[in-house]
């Protein structure tokens, strides 16, 4: 009589395994990759080529200097040059006018953020606070205040009605309305600035900013510029309060000089009837065109992800190619212990290395910078532990944590270095590097949907929705925020792992 035999599938032993923890199998892991040399050896130049680039593009960038820059209320460098007609206020007061119309004055088109509006200014110096009721003819109403503030009010269209705007000042709060009747009036808000106490400027203002239309395509980038020159037109101008003026001055905030941003004077007209015209150029918001010397600290991460999607892969390729998964799970048959073990050791291990090469190379690339003319008040002077220096720092080290991730699940559903490898990179790396060359929209939309929207987390300039700017990616704007970026990554990894998971219960090793 032949005693029956039970079936042993061929990846178990048909012994009993050891009921090894999580905690067991991790230290398993670990023992197991430091044990491997090849991949230390490629984790410290993954470290080394991360610091040693980033200290080699900052050594060859370069400042060309410039005019003198305009510092705003909070440090960051600002535009505040237009025409202003203005008298003093002490104490509380109320400015109201109607705007009736705004047109181009160039002959290039009128921008999208040209403003005529009235305002309270702490002094007639650039860069001082100030608090703003504007009209601009494709953003509507709007209540700005120090640059960077801006609240959006009701929509508008100059050219089919007059738009009127009231500015009051009680005590230290300012209050801005509009209104499109002046009899029912709509609150933007209330702010209260510190330095708007005292005897300070009101006034009507006008400031057209210099607008450039971007186009590219395979043949190249062409750009063309809009107006910087505008005429506001307003009436029903009253002033409540008291004044040390007998009556109204026309200034230019940011003298005209022949290469600044007010290469005319600007002009005030007043009729008979109490009509002021204003003709004036220029801005008033955050200067976002000063090179980003946060991202300009970072150019080795691009060559370190390299490294990491190989240690990623070989990770577990290896195991793979050498049958050794084969043990692996013998010893451990709850496979997904084993990839959740894998995936936990190789993010570790990566984001520890990045963290201590990119916060090596940032501090040495902003040293460098900074030997090169890159100074304050015009470039940040950012210590690692500051805002947004620390966010794209750790930033940095997640985005090479999270492609040895995705490497590692593509390589557990591939079981192919050079396949996983070469599916890393056209997922993370080619599509960098294919939207310097492709036509804009499809460029921004590559960075949206692939992994490569990740390397938003080491942008240090702030882009504010009321400037207007072409998001170029050879200039390192990339179209999603820093966070939201990382989380494209983030979701891919994700995902990766997922289908690794469901693939490694389904098959064989």
């Amino acid at each position: 009589m032949t005693t029956p035999t039970k079936t042993v599938p061929p990846y178990r032993s048909a012994l009993h395994p050891t009921r090894a923890g999580f905690g067991r199998l991790l230290r398993a892991e670990w023992t197991k990759f430091w044990t491997v040399r090849a991949w230390l050896l490629v984790l410290a130049v993954a470290a080394v080529v991360t610091v040693v680039i980033s200290q080699m593009g900052a050594s060859g960038s370069t400042t060309g200097g410039g005019p003198p820059v305009v510092v705003g209320p909070g440090g960051e460098v600002v535009n505040d040059s237009f025409r202003f007609t203005h008298r003093t206020l002490t104490g509380d007061g109320t400015i109201t006018a109607r705007v009736t119309g705004l047109k181009d004055a160039s002959g290039k088109g009128l921008g999208p953020w040209t403003k005529a509006g009235i305002m309270v200014k702490s002094s007639l110096k650039q860069g001082s606070p100030y608090v703003a009721v504007l009209a601009t003819p494709a953003h509507g109403v709007r209540m700005q205040w120090n640059f960077t503030h801006d609240t959006a009010g009701p929509s508008s269209d100059l050219a089919k009605a007059p738009q009127w705007l009231r500015l009051k000042r009680l005590g230290g709060k300012l209050t801005g309305y509009a209104s499109v009747d002046g009899e029912k009036w709509t609150q933007l808000g209330e702010v209260r600035v510190g330095e708007l106490r005292g005897t300070v400027q009101v006034g009507l203002f006008l400031a057209a900013p210099v607008h450039e239309i971007v186009h590219r395509s395979f043949g190249g980038t062409s750009e063309v510029a809009g107006s910087g020159q505008a005429t506001g037109t307003f009436d029903r101008l009253t002033f409540q309060g008291k004044s040390t003026d007998s009556g109204w001055t026309a200034t230019d905030i940011g003298a005209p000089t022949a290469d600044g941003p007010n290469s005319q004077p600007g002009t005030t007209t007043v009729t008979a009837t109490g009509t002021y015209t204003l003709t004036g150029q220029g801005d008033i918001a955050p200067d976002e065109n000063s090179p980003d010397t946060v991202q300009m600290s970072f150019q080795g991460v691009f060559m370190g992800l390299l490294f990491m999607v190989a240690l990623g892969t070989l990770f577990v390729t290896t195991e793979y190619k050498r049958g050794l998964i084969r043990t692996t799970f013998t010893a451990t048959p709850s496979r997904l212990k084993v990839l959740a073990a894998k995936t936990t050791v190789i993010a570790a291990i990566t984001f520890t290395t990045g963290l201590l090469a990119t916060a090596i190379g940032f501090t040495l690339a902003q040293k460098t910078l900074r030997s090169n003319g890159f100074k304050p008040p015009e470039f940040p002077d950012l210590s690692l532990l500051e805002t947004p220096a620390l966010r794209a720092v750790v930033g940095s080290a997640v985005l090479l944590s999270l492609v040895a991730v995705l490497a590692l699940a593509v390589g557990v559903v591939l079981r192919n270095s050079a396949g996983t490898i070469a599916t890393v990179v056209v997922l993370v790396i080619l599509p960098q590097i294919l939207s310097f060359a492709l036509p804009l929209p499809v460029a921004q939309w590559l960075l949206r949907v692939t992994p490569a929207a990740a390397f938003a987390v080491q942008q240090g300039v702030t882009y504010y929705p009321q400037v207007q700017h072409n998001c170029l990616p050879e200039s390192g704007c990339y179209p999603l925020s820093p966070y939201n970026g990382l989380a494209v990554l983030v979701a891919y990894a994700a995902a990766a792992l997922l289908l690794a998971a469901w693939t490694v219960r389904r098959r064989d090793a």
